[in-house]
């Protein structure tokens, strides 16, 4: 059987410190295309090779900024084709004098005040253009159980925070560490992001943080073993260095060489979004790629350039 995946980018403004209310141009450039490897990019990478994905896209800076910079995120998403579903960072509805007033992380908030967060960003996305969200990522993957009870009461019908390499702080959804298929959990379907064996515990399928080694060997090691779906995570800003004004050439080229070996896998491991995974199957045994040291080495190896070449550079 294929086993589906999802491509899932979180899309936000990263957050600077202190932000004056008119100021968002240079932050949104920054965040949302930075050193021209940014969504655009992305979305065109997706088109080449006839890929799908998912952008988890935070609308809360809007509380700030007004509603422009979200449409200008989700306007060209939808205009590739592409699927948005709700990301959501909470400092930004606290912000006095452009500073945060309250926390940083969902999971500091009662339930109560979790789902006001979540009603309030899902009516954002859907005012900045999106259609409604069935699917949610909080930011930080900060969510717990409350989070899950708080997002199935609006109607969402999927959650994909479950992250064991950041359990229990910040992601706190009583699940195991190594839990990577979905489950139904606290009235939701939990698609946890995929996570690998590392030395150290688990280690999350993000783009900037596995090698292209270890992303091959998780995709095949999940159609091996029937896992009914993969979940990677990507970000808006992460192709770029820290600073937003070079490439990092590991992460883009970890990309684009992920998007090539998807294309060549596509009838094994088919891109998704959560509109077509209505036969997911819940509950599979399925246990993530076990470790390498030879990955581990080159994957260590990747990461030392990166950050003592790439980041180096600008």
């Amino acid at each position: 059987m294929a086993t589906n995946v999802l491509l899932t980018i979180d899309t936000e403004l990263r957050w600077a410190g202190g932000v004056a209310p008119g100021a968002w141009e240079t932050l949104f450039e920054r965040s949302y295309n930075p050193a021209g490897v940014g969504i655009p990019y992305q979305l065109t990478k997706l088109a080449e090779h006839g890929l799908r994905a998912v952008f988890f896209v935070d609308p809360m800076p809007a509380l700030w900024f007004g509603i422009d910079p979200i449409k200008r995120m989700v306007a060209p998403i939808l205009e590739a084709g592409q699927s948005i579903e709700l990301h959501l960072h909470p400092q930004w509805a606290t912000l006095r004098n452009g500073a945060p007033s309250g926390s940083f992380e969902l999971i500091d908030y009662d339930e109560d005040r979790q789902r006001a967060f979540l009603e309030r960003g899902r009516a954002l996305l859907i005012e900045a253009g999106a259609p409604p969200p069935t699917a949610f990522r909080a930011g930080s993957y900060s969510a717990n159980d409350a989070t899950l009870r708080a997002a199935a009461s609006l109607g969402l019908r999927y959650d994909s925070s479950h992250n064991g390499a950041e359990y229990p702080w910040p992601s706190a959804v009583s699940l195991p560490v190594t839990a990577i298929a979905p489950v139904l959990h606290e009235g939701m379907i939990e698609i946890p992001v995929t996570v690998i064996d590392d030395r150290a515990g688990p280690r999350h399928f993000q783009i900037c943080a596995v090698s292209l080694g270890e992303m091959r060997a998780a995709l095949l090691h999940a159609v091996r073993h029937d896992h009914p779906v993969v979940t990677i995570v990507g970000h808006s800003f992460e192709l770029a260095t820290r600073s937003g004004r070079s490439v990092n050439r590991i992460h883009r080229r970890r990309f684009d060489l992920l998007c090539v070996f998807l294309a060549n896998h596509r009838e094994q491991m088919p891109t998704r979004t959560f509109a077509e995974l209505e036969d997911l199957r819940l509950g599979a045994s399925v246990y993530p790629l076990p470790n390498s040291r030879l990955r581990t080495y080159r994957r260590l190896a990747e990461q030392l350039w990166s950050n003592l070449i790439e980041e180096r550079r600008g």
